[in-house]
């Protein structure tokens, strides 16, 4: 029988967009989804398909997915456990295969939330229904999110979970809705759920107590415990709502690198190389600074000045450093122009729009197809009222008509 493993499945574009006053621009989503891919990340849950402005954006990267340029990851999408709100899904994007559909659990917001519209009974007929119209649809992966599942009777979250993996959903999504659990509440009830159910578990953890990470490792390693795959939820740069989620490499950093940790797998695809590129995209287009401690992508995370920790370092880095900073892409001087520099923006000519483009190595075959990426390039610059990165203007050269759709909104 083959060992379980730990995959992640990462929600920046969902709850990180979340965020209470900040957001991204679908083409800054894109471009999160293009650098998961590029990392190995097994899912994206890259936006709501019931959110009308959506609807543009997610198509286009389904289709994206198809012409090769997102995958092998996944493209999933979070909606209420409805039946009306998956069949409106398939509506409005015929081609999505994954998503999670979530519904509260606990008794507070069962009685508080619901206020007397669902009780215990018919929030399990409502999810059951949906996913049961969701496989009859066409999809190819369901996760059912326990929505306050930390503070859900244990003998009625197993009910729940008994009843979504009957109905043929893949995996229960336990979710630490207000950031309560502690490492080992969480283990004693991943661990408890999953003995009882015997399904994969996927573990969506909060930051309200600074416990997300290690929770986040405690429900993956109970499930594994149970001989089941375990999912990890995480944000880039632990954005999310309030005090954010888990943090994509802190996860990654603490599955490979923690102590008792040696005998659970990671999922094989996972790259760390293009960590440092993901956290500073993220961190530019969320317009938030990494924090200077921000473990393996901080300023100061191989930092040494006090005399006895900097003279170990020199003679051996392992005397001081847990992980090397070349495995997660750093290490390479960042180059700052000083003298001239053309930029592209909403208002550039077409002489100085292909300077920068020569600069990145990119060539048009003639003046017409420059002036259509030109045109492109002043709207993505409308798009994200900011200036474009590299990899953006080369991802604009690149998928033209998918940059097109992206920037196309319908009110």
């Amino acid at each position: 029988m083959a060992k379980p493993k730990i995959y992640i499945i990462d929600v920046t574009n969902r709850d990180g967009v979340q965020t209470s006053r900040i957001c991204l621009s679908k083409l800054q989503k894109t471009m999160i989804n293009v650098y998961l891919n590029e990392m190995g990340i097994f899912q994206s849950e890259f936006g709501f398909p019931m959110t009308r402005h959506e609807t543009n954006y997610l198509n286009a990267n389904l289709e994206l997915a198809k012409k090769g340029g997102l995958s092998p990851i996944r493209l999933e999408g979070w909606l209420r456990a409805t039946k009306e709100d998956v069949n409106a899904t398939f509506k409005l994007v015929p081609r999505i295969e994954h998503m999670n559909l979530s519904i509260s659990t606990s008794d507070q917001m069962i009685v508080h939330k619901f206020k007397g519209k669902l009780d215990h009974a018919s929030v399990i007929k409502e999810m059951v229904e949906a996913v049961k119209e969701a496989r009859k649809a066409g999809a190819k992966s369901i996760g059912v999110n326990a929505e306050d599942a930390s503070r859900t009777r244990m003998d009625y979250l197993i009910e729940f979970a008994m009843a979504a993996k009957e109905a043929g959903a893949d995996r229960l999504r336990y979710c630490d809705t207000l950031g309560c659990d502690t490492p080992f509440s969480m283990y004693e009830r991943i661990r408890d759920l999953v003995g009882a159910v015997s399904m994969p578990v996927e573990v969506h953890c909060h930051n309200d107590l600074g416990l997300v990470v290690a929770n986040s490792i405690a429900g993956a390693k109970a499930a594994n415990d149970m001989g089941q795959d375990a999912y990890i939820n995480t944000c880039v740069n632990g954005m999310g709502e309030r005090a954010g989620n888990a943090d994509l490499v802190s996860v990654i950093l603490a599955i490979k690198y923690g102590s008792g940790m040696q005998d659970y797998k990671l999922d094989d695809n996972i790259d760390l190389k293009s960590a440092w590129k993901i956290c500073k995209y993220a961190s530019y287009a969320f317009g938030v600074p990494i924090p200077i401690n921000q473990p393996g992508i901080g300023a100061n995370a191989f930092a040494h000045e006090s005399g006895i920790h900097a003279d170990g370092a020199l003679k051996d880095r392992r005397n001081y450093e847990l992980y090397d900073y070349e495995e997660l892409g750093r290490g390479e001087p960042e180059i700052i122009e000083t003298g001239r520099k053309i930029t592209t923006g909403e208002y550039s000519g077409i002489k100085g729009f292909r300077n920068v483009y020569e600069k990145l190595e990119v060539e048009f075959k003639d003046n017409k197809q420059a002036t259509e990426i030109l045109e492109l390039v002043r709207y993505a610059n409308v798009h994200n009222q900011k200036p474009l990165v590299d990899e953006e203007l080369k991802f604009i050269a690149k998928f033209p008509d998918i940059a097109r759709k992206i920037f196309t909104m319908e009110p």
